[in-house]
């Protein structure tokens, strides 16, 4: 696929995903948080096009000789994507869509195929090095995220952890294998992308079809939370706790979600009920941006041939 076109998805994958409203829990276009506002997801959305562009244009390089795929530099290009938007937004707005969409967007660069997409992430991943783990480890610290490293010695905390993982020869495939016990993003990253390409993806395809795309948004961030606990939630306030906001999904979603009356009322008190008790799913709302992306990586050939 053409580098321009995968940049725009993910740019508007990023933008669309924040704007999805009443996205439960989380900033959208009629509610802000104390730390961040909604404009600050816009502009993350934004800035990291050129770092994506740059992924699709390595993906088409070297995505095609499985020897050469480390030269992808997919840590690297996490890093960068981060820096890039650190010079914009003093948060971590967008830490989680960057480390999904990096490598899509690498694997877009492949190949036109979308049902090639997600078995080439997971090459791409696996051919990683230990210093796309030390670009990681530092990425992860630029945007002063919680949760996401290993444990012990190899934490993204301790300062001899990069050495060590160089020493170890741990690649970055490694260190999110290590983590996919606790960490949904990282468990997601090393098992293929499941709920973006087999859940996400096709949710938001078939309700954008009849709903457009604000429904289909919010529909797939909800489908995804009614079955996935969100990582986020567990790791501050227990896993028993983001399992109770997943069942409150489910009941929504068995009334019909965003796409009915009914589903909309139960929304917004969901919505104000999270925000109320500081409730985030931050892990649902990056799972939703690359799920869209990949919808929009779909229309490839209808709109860009």
């Amino acid at each position: 696929m053409d580098p321009d076109f995968i940049a725009k998805t993910a740019q508007i994958a990023s933008v669309l995903e924040v704007s999805g409203y009443p996205k439960p829990g989380n900033v959208h276009r009629t509610q802000d948080f104390s730390d961040m506002v909604f404009e600050d997801f816009l502009i993350s959305g934004v800035v990291i096009g050129n770092i994506m562009k740059k992924a699709a244009k390595l993906g088409q390089i070297h995505g095609s000789n499985s020897r050469e795929m480390s030269q992808i530099e997919v840590g690297k290009l996490i890093k960068e994507a981060v820096v890039e938007t650190d010079k914009w937004i003093k948060n971590n707005t967008n830490l989680g869509i960057i480390m999904l969409l990096t490598p899509i967007s690498a694997a877009a660069g492949m190949s036109d195929e979308i049902d090639e997409l997600q078995y080439s992430v997971d090459e791409i991943l696996r051919a990683t090095t230990p210093q796309d783990a030390v670009d990681l480890y530092e990425a992860i610290n630029i945007a002063e995220a919680g949760g996401m490293g290993v444990q012990d010695d190899l934490d993204v905390s301790n300062d001899n952890a990069k050495a060590e993982l160089i020493e170890k020869n741990i690649n970055m495939f490694d260190v999110l294998d290590l983590s996919s016990q606790w960490d949904m993003l990282a468990n997601e990253l090393t098992r293929t992308m499941p709920i973006t390409f087999e859940l996400g993806y096709p949710t938001f395809k078939e309700v954008r079809k009849d709903h457009g795309i604000n429904k289909a948004t919010v529909q797939t961030f909800l489908t995804i939370l009614s079955i996935y606990p969100d990582t986020l939630i567990a790791r501050k306030y227990g896993l028993e706790t983001a399992q109770e906001v997943s069942v409150d999904a489910g009941l929504i979603i068995k009334e019909g979600g965003a796409l009915t009356d009914n589903g909309m009322d139960m929304l917004m008190e969901f919505d104000n009920d999270l925000v109320k008790k500081k409730l985030n799913p931050g892990t649902t709302a990056d799972l939703t941006a690359s799920s869209v992306m990949v919808a929009l990586l779909d229309e490839y050939k209808t709109n860009f041939n």
